[in-house]
């Protein structure tokens, strides 16, 4: 390893010699890649194509010793840190420039304890993975929509899912971590320990350290649900979206049903004629008794004259991954979301004006109907704090070629502020773009300021900063 290839990582404090470099690297039970090493483009990739960034040092860890000595070389010698576990961060936090890439992808254990109805998660899994372990026991906990996400950046940002509204988000069924907080030190966190640290990692994302494992509480699900897509003639949108609002009104726990706006793929099922052309799609899961979903689903599919009608019986782990051909890796991704505790007639008009205006044949809108039991939950619960939003929108803009950037991003940042408005103010931190820092602290409401002490306390120089930052409050920063 050349030591000149590691004078920009100390930001200009110190040069680290090639012999503290190598000590560091005995020390590993995983590997340590620069940019002299084959694999070293590879693990610096990400979802996002956007990201293009190089670490000075990218650490492979392989068990949680070696995250505690990944932190604590970064603390000793002032480097810039980044973690990535899935890597499928809008922001493309996973990445930094010229600092130490904290790589978890290669801690994928999920052990399942059927009797206990509990499950413990090495970062690195995806959700496909925990999908994958849990199903074979008839259990489940909430998650997301897209398979390949990293279950830490998901968990930690709050998590919400097909599940959610008769299970609650993800952190709420989080029952412990193992953290490597900033001093280096390996804490477990949970209601009866470090209740404070546990409260903040619910939902305060990345910001208080690295966390080795997860301990989540399952539920009893599957292995089929009621799933599907009804996909509407876009001409009819204001309609069905309406009707959508009210049909949702009188829905049960076990039923959500999400809205995509969006050019049709050429999907099977559909009339070649329709492939291409704008199309809403309600896309719909009950994770309850079969015959009672057929009864539950019976007035959104009511709606309106659809195209086309394939909710039925499916195994939860495939609609859990039904989503990913459209969200495969590598693409340039810009993303502008908002909640909302309604959806508006307003709200309505600016979204279907927005979807005739699309820049691309992979831009999209979808709205999110969370609510239920995650509604339920008090919102100083946990640090994630927007438990009275109903829906979540994220204006998604996905499109290849980099002459399209300036089209797609202004597109997603002229639905944003026209859906400003309406909204309720707080946003999912999980979808917020690397533009929208100073965005945080609205983000998080009720939540920030007892979320700043805390950083204070656990992370007081801001040493993880690659993320949604919440910064220290001032007299930590000031001492």
């Amino acid at each position: 390893m050349r030591a000149h290839s590691l004078t920009t990582l100390a930001a200009g404090k110190k040069t680290i010699s090639a012999s503290a470099i190598e000590a560091f690297a005995a020390q590993l039970q995983g590997s340590l890649l620069d940019e002299t090493d084959a694999a070293y483009d590879d693990a610096r990739a990400i979802w996002n194509g956007m990201v293009d960034r190089r670490p000075g040092l990218i650490i492979r860890c392989a068990v949680a010793a070696d995250v505690v000595s990944a932190v604590r070389f970064a603390r000793d010698n002032g480097l810039l840190v980044s973690v990535r576990g899935g890597g499928h961060g809008i922001a493309g936090n996973a990445v930094c420039d010229g600092g130490l890439m904290i790589d978890l992808s290669s801690m994928k254990s999920v052990r399942v304890d059927a009797a206990s109805q509990r499950a413990w998660v090495e970062p690195g899994a995806i959700l496909a993975d925990v999908d994958k372990e849990t199903q074979a026991f008839g259990l489940a906990v909430p998650t997301g929509i897209n398979s390949t996400t990293g279950i830490a950046g998901l968990t930690l940002g709050g998590g919400f899912g097909w599940i959610t509204r008769k299970f609650g988000l993800t952190v709420d069924n989080l029952l412990s971590v193992e953290v490597v907080t900033a001093d280096g030190e390996l804490r477990r966190a949970s209601q009866s320990e470090n209740p404070d640290l546990f409260w903040a990692l619910r939902g305060g994302g990345g910001n208080f350290g690295v966390v080795t494992s997860f301990e989540f509480r399952l539920h009893k699900l599957g292995p089929e649900v009621l799933a599907g897509l009804v996909v509407h003639p876009f001409d009819d949108a204001e309609t069905v979206l309406k009707e959508y609002r009210q049909a949702l009104e009188v829905a049960p726990d076990e039923l959500t049903c999400w809205v995509v706006m969006r050019q049709a793929p050429p999907l099977p099922f559909l009339p070649a004629e329709w492939h291409g052309k704008e199309v809403l799609v309600l896309a719909m899961c009950y994770c309850g008794d079969i015959a009672e979903g057929q009864k539950a689903t019976a007035r959104l599919r009511s709606i309106g004259k659809p195209i086309a009608d394939v909710v039925g019986p499916a195994p939860f782990a495939a609609w859990q991954q039904a989503f990913d051909p459209l969200l495969t890796p590598g693409a340039r991704n810009y993303w502008k979301s908002h909640d909302f505790t309604e959806l508006s007639d307003a709200t309505i008009r600016i979204l279907v004006g927005a979807v005739r205006r699309l820049p691309g044949p992979e831009c999209e809108i979808f709205i999110g109907h969370v609510g239920g039991a995650a509604g339920r939950v008090a919102a100083d619960a946990t640090a994630f704090p927007q438990r009275s939003s109903h829906f979540v929108m994220n204006v998604h803009a996905r499109w290849r070629e980099q002459g399209m950037d300036q089209a797609c991003i202004g597109w997603a940042r002229a639905l944003f502020d026209a859906a400003r408005p309406y909204s309720a103010g707080t946003a999912y931190i999980n979808f917020m773009p690397a533009d929208e820092m100073d965005r945080v602290q609205a983000a998080y409401g009720g939540s920030y300021h007892r979320l700043a002490e805390l950083k204070r306390r656990y992370d007081p120089t801001n040493l993880f900063r690659m993320n949604q930052n919440v910064k220290p409050t001032a007299s930590s920063q000031a001492a």
